[in-house]
């Protein structure tokens, strides 16, 4: 007989049963995890137990938070233990380049109300005396670190599942998936027919065999990971002995080691650099709790390391060497949430960091499933963050050299060389070998980031600091303001909206009204909560055609949107065009000049107006062109068929010499938005900010009839924003903000009320006799708080001047006296002020000129 359920989980790991949990304390109980063997059969039962809060993504780190404070809650309910063991931990650096970045993530810490701190190599040897604190130069210390019982843990969330009254149904394996015209999905397994209306793909090793089921490659790839445990160790048991405390645990960046005490003994394990991918095609169906035979000498080179910073642990015994397969996407994050053309078909897969990140992904997911939204800013772990170009070649180029760098330090202006070139324009070539450009990865499209002078300068110097390209960027900067400039802008997504009902779709999606014939305009979209999900220039092309531009990034993230809110009567046709139509950007106050050259129309002021969309012919090659520019400067942007792009370029730097024009990249545009004060996508504009806290609101028309998020956007408005997007002005010297840096501000509280960060455990270190010291708050400082975070930022080139975007309480937005603002960089807090108008061109006379 055919079973039927509102949602099945696949998959009795760690994440699996998170999952089934939240859907359960979300009030769906009719649901039903399935698994193909036994809970944990899979990574979770070898899995070394490690958890923290820190992470490279603040959004995730506010999740990884919320997984560490589950645990009490899934013990209470269960009645299973955890084997929870809150140590603490430290990250150790021993270079200057590794306590920069430590300084870099204890200040990113600050604003979300995490307390670390940065402490000395002899203060990190008191709590873990089995270390030669010779061989490193400082630690940062985080209280809310420690590791459990991977196997606790799991069962505690799946008792929990159960008491709210979930099903659990083991040792049936899903042979495949079907689903009907209806939107049913039926499960065939081995013990009979099961339908449901929701599948979550929790499938672990296994997710990409779930996948398949479905018709979908998931960039997943599993990777051999090992760790070894010591025998009893005398340093260990005197510690214990005398402070009543387990050892912390230690990330030794340099030996790209992990340690932690296992009962009288030490866990250490690598992530190696020679990694090794497991089963990199298919899983076989057959595996289970099973280890991989251990491979010492890939691991060597590491433990060498370990060994010369940990001499104590050289000394012990190896009683166990654990080697099973964990998977991973391609950028080390989790692959969360509705998959795009599937209906009702959920990812909860990739989840690396489970006890670290599992409650925060079932949480969210089951968000998603109940509510029609996450809740939280997840983009960092949404399987939208990927497109097509993700292949299964290029997601297990990029796996290995995730895996090789988890300890390796990330600068801001670093790009990675795996899987790469995956996608290119006519004009790589030319950009690259003629041009000297030094390329980027902009999701999947290689893309020109600066030029250099000749081939041997075009390469980035790694730094967290000002580096080799700044002053060829300013030089671009200045080319453009003051002549003219063109650079590529194929890294935008392109989308094309037709029919009778597409004005009235558009005008229901987007906050803004829809352009006349012939015109632009600037609209944001919201969710139904009225918080930001994007951010679009849209023509009027035609009666029943408009053109959609926004960020290539989200471009599965808004077909998913788009999609789903498709009307049913068919008057609405979508298409994207991805690489099918590329474009170029000039601009500049000779950038009219050249352009009236190359076409055969009125480009004048008066005939090509500011925010005019035109169909025209560009140096002979049929081109859409807007009159409009990211820079802030006078310019246009030109959209082409690829096979006319290079014709196009080439007219126009032709045109362009008699006025001195430069090739720019994206550094060089990203450094002249900031000076017009204009928020980007992922960064100022994200699904954590209301239309008006980002401040968007001339683009949010509160009389349209109806639009999605408008009831949630009046009651912005209304009530007043609780945060304000703002720019500063930094009086930096050698290094800019990167993102994610605290804001502080010299003001009581009474001036704007509480600004309450969430906290973890509470912060406990240890001094040199191991003896508990108390720690000051870390986001305050007498008078001055932590009020708020940087977005982005950059150097601001023609007007001379270090600038940022962030958001602060409204109350202090309208501020722009001096001593009021600090921003902290790389461990310094620098003075600054709120720029009330752009720095360059505030009146906006030169784009409209």
């Amino acid at each position: 007989m055919t079973r039927t359920y509102r949602a099945v989980v696949i998959g009795g790991g760690v994440v699996g049963c998170s999952v089934l949990y939240h859907l359960a304390k979300a009030g769906w109980t009719d649901v039903l995890l399935i698994e193909r063997s036994e809970l944990t059969s899979g990574s979770s039962w070898h899995a070394a137990g490690g958890f923290h809060t820190l992470n490279g993504d603040p959004n995730v780190a506010r999740l990884q938070a919320y997984t560490v404070s589950l645990y009490e809650e899934l013990e209470r309910i269960s009645g299973q233990s955890c084997g929870l063991h809150l140590t603490g931990g430290v990250m150790m650096a021993d270079s200057t380049e590794r306590m920069d970045f430590l300084r870099m993530t204890h200040a990113r810490g600050r604003a979300l109300g995490m307390e670390t701190e940065l402490i000395t190599p002899r203060e990190a040897k008191a709590m873990f005396p089995l270390m030669d604190e010779t061989q490193f130069v400082g630690a940062l210390w985080d209280p809310v670190e420690g590791h459990l019982d991977p196997s606790g843990t799991t069962h505690a969330y799946a008792k929990a599942a159960k008491v709210l009254g979930a099903e659990i149904e083991l040792r049936n394996p899903v042979k495949d998936l079907t689903q009907d015209a209806e939107g049913m999905w039926t499960l065939h397994t081995e013990g009979g027919e099961i339908r449901c209306e929701h599948v979550v793909n929790a499938g672990g090793l296994w997710a990409r065999e779930v996948g398949r089921m479905a018709g979908l490659e998931l960039p997943v790839l599993a990777m051999e990971h090992m760790y070894l445990l010591t025998d009893a160790m005398p340093e260990v048991q005197e510690f214990n002995a005398k402070t009543g405390r387990e050892l912390v645990g230690v990330i030794d960046f340099k030996g790209e080691i992990y340690t932690r005490q296992e009962r009288d003994g030490i866990l250490l394990g690598t992530y190696e650099r020679a990694c090794k991918p497991w089963s990199p095609v298919n899983t076989p169906w057959d595996f289970g709790h099973e280890l991989l035979a251990p491979d010492l000498d890939r691991i060597a080179p590491s433990l060498e390391v370990g060994f010369r910073h940990f001499p104590a642990v050289e000394r012990a015994g190896i009683k166990q060497v654990i080697n099973g397969p964990f998977t991973f996407a391609p950028d080390g994050n989790p692959l969360v949430g509705p998959v795009r053309g599937l209906t009702n078909y959920w990812s909860a897969c990739a989840v690396m960091a489970g006890f670290s990140q599992g409650g925060g992904v079932g949480l969210v997911l089951a968000n998603w499933m109940t509510e029609g939204d996450p809740g939280h800013d997840v983009f960092g772990m949404d399987v939208s963050r990927f497109g097509d170009w993700a292949t299964l070649r290029y997601t297990n180029a990029k796996v290995r050299e995730n895996y090789a760098r988890r300890f390796s330090i990330s600068y801001p202006n670093e790009e990675l060389p795996a899987a790469r070139p995956a996608e290119t324009t006519p004009l790589y070539d030319l950009m690259r070998d003629t041009n000297h450009a030094v390329m980027g990865d902009s999701w999947g499209l290689e893309t020109p980031l600066w030029f250099a002078p000749s081939a041997q300068e075009a390469h980035d110097v790694l730094s967290f600091h000002r580096s080799n390209d700044f002053e060829h960027i300013g030089n671009e900067v200045r080319g453009v303001r003051e002549r003219v400039g063109v650079t590529e802008i194929a890294n935008f997504a392109k989308y094309e909206v037709t029919g009778p009902g597409a004005e009235a779709w558009l005008d229901h999606l987007m906050t803004n009204t829809m352009p006349r014939l012939g015109r632009l305009v600037l609209t944001p979209m919201l969710n139904e909560a009225g918080k930001l999900i994007g951010d679009f220039t849209i023509a009027k092309a035609g009666e029943e055609r408009f053109m959609v531009w926004g960020s290539l990034g989200a471009s599965v993230y808004h077909m998913r949107w788009f999609e789903q809110h498709l009307p049913e009567d068919g008057s609405v046709t979508l298409h994207r065009f991805h690489m099918d139509l590329v474009g170029l950007s000039i601009c500049g106050p000779y950038a009219r000049e050249v352009l009236a050259e190359l076409v055969d129309e009125d480009v004048s002021n008066a005939a090509f107006r500011f925010m005019d969309y035109r169909e025209m012919d560009v140096a002979g090659a049929p081109c859409m062109v807007n009159r409009i520019t990211y820079s802030g400067d006078l310019g246009y942007e030109i959209w082409m068929k690829p096979a006319a792009q290079r014709r196009v370029y080439c007219a126009i730097k032709a045109a362009g010499k008699a006025h001195g024009i430069v090739d720019f990249g994206m550094r060089a545009l990203l450094s002249m938005r900031l000076e017009k004060n204009f928020p980007t996508w992922f960064a100022e504009l994200r699904p954590i900010y209301g239309a008006y806290e980002g401040g968007m609101e001339r683009f949010v028309k509160l009389q349209k009839p109806a639009f999605i998020g408008q009831a949630a956007a009046v009651a912005e408005r209304d009530a007043g924003p609780r945060l304000r997007r703002v720019s500063l002005v930094i009086e930096a010297d050698t290094a800019d903000v990167i993102g994610d840096e605290p804001i502080w501000a010299r003001v009581g509280e009474e001036d704007f009320g509480t600004i309450s960060p969430p906290h973890g455990y509470g912060a406990v270190r240890f001094d040199l006799h191991g003896e508990e010291v108390a720690k000051p708050d870390p986001a305050r400082d007498g008078d001055w708080r932590v009020v708020g975070w940087v977005t982005s930022g950059g150097y601001g080139h023609s007007v001379r001047l270090s600038l940022a975007q962030g958001y602060i309480p409204a109350a202090l937005a309208e501020r722009g006296e001096e001593g009021l603002f600090e921003v902290e960089i790389l461990g310094e807090r620098l003075a600054a002020r709120i720029a009330l108008e752009p720095p360059f061109d505030p009146a906006g006379e030169k784009m409209r000129g």
